[in-house]
């Protein structure tokens, strides 16, 4: 590839949160350039916010329909190679299929659709297109995360027997969907957020990032959810027993009322000989812990290629000592895809380190996974009274 690639956006227009992080993701190699959008519904806002990211006034849309129609019909070498759509839960689908439809690659920010069924077509889409998609899992972009994946599929810790993951937020400990809060008042709703609140936001990463790193894909779940702010909608609180494909236990936690925390997002994993504990608040930073030796520090940098995997190194931006963070870690999954996309149009293998990004099925087991959690919540066979015999 002799040029960048180009980027449309769907949604991500002023004061928009998610979309401003994909911006600065995808810009942060110089691999890729916005080069039109449709970043609102609203008309006014749309413009404005093309208005404030440069773009030329023809090439900002005030529908997604007409963005990737007209974007067809231009030339080669000025359309857009591919679309990201950034968007709320409801609005994923639609735009995601017509871009495909129309020879456009994609990345979605996740959950990839509104439901499972969305999501298979989706992949039938992709299979019969060819085209990329990328779904932003971020937390699978991290170096540290990408050293423990490595080191589980080495075997270095045996056969793994247990998995904790925990996901505790606590910004949603009021009626925030009340009070003003856009953020809150569409990730609360079914309509436009789905079936699952608490789970399908943040439990879906914590399920995404523990078969990320263990390799394992979840085969049974056992689940609790709860609505613990009074006037809620939606799950803001939820416990689910895992089984693996291996037959390894697992415990995952997500909240959104853990008052105080932030996005306290954590996963340890053992195997036979040892383990490992990663936790997002220091991401740099990777515990290796020995049944018959002393725990191990593992630290992202660039200088420590003598000890770190090849899908750590490849995704680590600065010397060793200086902090990579969240923005960083989604970074990772845009260059990594666009690495691909890259090679790809030239003719090109994408190595193993490119192709190592979240895509279509990742995105239908996080949708298989909110349906089944859902489903477990409403049973009441899995409740055993705790009857104490005096």
């Amino acid at each position: 590839m002799n040029r960048k690639l180009r980027m449309g956006m769907v949604g991500g227009g002023k004061d928009a949160f998610i979309g401003a992080i994909h911006r600065i993701a995808a810009n942060m190699d110089g691999l890729i350039e916005l080069s039109c959008g449709a970043l609102s519904i609203n008309p006014d806002v749309a413009k404005e916010s093309g208005k404030m990211l440069f773009l030329p006034e023809d090439r900002t849309y005030l529908t997604f329909e007409e963005m990737i129609t007209k974007e067809s019909q231009l030339p080669a070498d000025k359309r857009i190679d591919f679309v990201t759509i950034v968007t709320p839960n409801f609005a994923h689908f639609a735009p995601a299929m017509m871009a495909l439809d129309n020879g456009f690659n994609v990345v979605i920010e996740k959950p990839i659709a509104f439901t499972l069924d969305e999501a298979l077509q989706l992949k039938q889409k992709v299979a019969e297109t060819g085209l990329t998609l990328c779904l932003t899992h971020t937390y699978s972009g991290y170096p540290m995360v990408k050293q423990a994946r490595a080191m589980f599929a080495d075997g270095v810790f045996g056969k793994i027997r247990k998995v904790w993951v925990e996901y505790p937020q606590g910004w949603l400990s009021k009626l925030s969907e009340r009070e003003g809060n856009a953020q809150a008042a569409w990730r609360t709703d079914p309509k436009k957020s789905g079936k699952s609140g608490c789970m399908g936001d943040i439990g879906t990463h914590a399920a995404h990032l523990a078969e990320y790193i263990t390799g394992l894909k979840i085969t049974q779940l056992c689940a609790d959810l709860s609505i613990l702010v009074d006037g809620r909608a939606l799950d803001d609180d939820g416990n689910v027993l895992l089984k693996f494909e291996n037959g390894a236990a697992g415990c995952l936690m997500a909240s959104q009322v853990a008052a105080g925390e932030e996005n306290a997002l954590k996963i340890r994993v053992y195997g036979e000989k040892g383990g490992v504990e990663w936790a997002q608040h220091e991401p740099n930073t990777l515990l290796v812990k020995w049944l018959d030796a002393p725990t191990q520090i593992l630290r992202a940098g660039g200088n420590y290629g003598d000890r770190l995997s090849t899908y750590a190194t490849h995704n680590c931006r600065t010397p060793g000592g200086h902090p990579e963070g969240y923005l960083e870690a989604f970074g990772n999954i845009y260059r990594n895809f666009a690495l691909t996309l890259g090679a790809k149009i030239s003719g090109e293998t994408p190595t193993k380190e490119m192709l190592d990004f979240p895509g279509v099925e990742d995105g239908i087991r996080g949708m298989a996974f909110i349906d089944n959690v859902v489903t477990s919540a409403q049973s009441t066979e899995k409740w055993t009274a705790h009857i104490v015999n005096n």
